[in-house]
């Protein structure tokens, strides 16, 4: 009896291996915030500093225009003392009679003065109000208003003024009786200006100026006999 084998096939039909992907992890909630919050803080951050830079920037500017502003001010700009001249002084009327009863003077005196005040600054000059004084012997016996005015830069301004002798101001002055008798009469004339130059329209500096004549008058030639002014100027 012929025997049968049967070969069974083991082997079993392999199939093919598919790749399985891992899901990807879910985002977890307090990772995103913690991902915001230092997001957020780092743009705070970097907000504040260019905040700083801007500030230290502005100020060292504001530095350097200062200094610069100082530099034109006391060089170019810097300022300067206006210069009043008293450049003539003239009788207008002289009239000197004497009562040897009474011994009392009658004097009628008027007095015209040329002066001129000068501006050598770049800027402006602004003066106030002020007078010119006639004195004799220390003594004011008349006056003459300068009212306020603004030279311009480098400019000189004329002036004339008209001194009138106030005859009650001499009515207790002894000495004048001895100086009309000598036939000289001495007086002085004063200007003082006062007033103001602005640098850069930012350094307001005060400044004055004055000058002092002392005059001799003729009586019999009704002039001006000698004249001799001195001259003054503060910052």
């Amino acid at each position: 009896m012929n025997g049968f084998s049967i070969k069974s096939d083991d082997k079993k039909e392999e199939k093919p291996a598919t790749a399985m992907l891992a899901p990807a992890p879910k985002p977890n909630a307090s990772s995103m915030e913690t991902q915001s919050a230092n997001g957020g803080s780092g743009k705070k951050v970097r907000r504040k500093r260019n905040c700083k830079i801007c500030i230290c920037f502005t100020i060292l500017l504001l530095l350097l225009i200062f200094v610069v502003i100082l530099i034109l001010a006391f060089t170019l700009f810097k300022p300067k003392r206006p210069v009043t001249t008293i450049d003539s002084v003239t009788v207008d009327r002289l009239r000197a009679s004497v009562n040897p009863l009474l011994l009392k003077v009658i004097l009628n005196l008027t007095l015209n003065v040329d002066l001129s005040l000068k501006n050598p600054n770049r800027v402006g000059f602004s003066y106030d109000s002020s007078s010119a004084l006639l004195n004799y012997r220390g003594q004011l016996i008349g006056e003459a208003p300068l009212p306020a005015n603004r030279i311009a830069a480098r400019q000189t301004e004329p002036m004339n003024l008209t001194l009138t002798l106030m005859a009650d101001r001499l009515l207790s002055e002894s000495q004048l009786l001895s100086d009309v008798m000598a036939g000289v009469i001495p007086l002085n004339t004063f200007v003082k200006v006062s007033g103001k130059v602005t640098v850069l329209k930012v350094f307001k500096i005060k400044v004055q100026s004055s000058s002092s004549c002392d005059l001799t008058i003729s009586v019999s030639d009704r002039n001006v006999t000698s004249q001799h002014c001195k001259y003054s100027t503060k910052l």
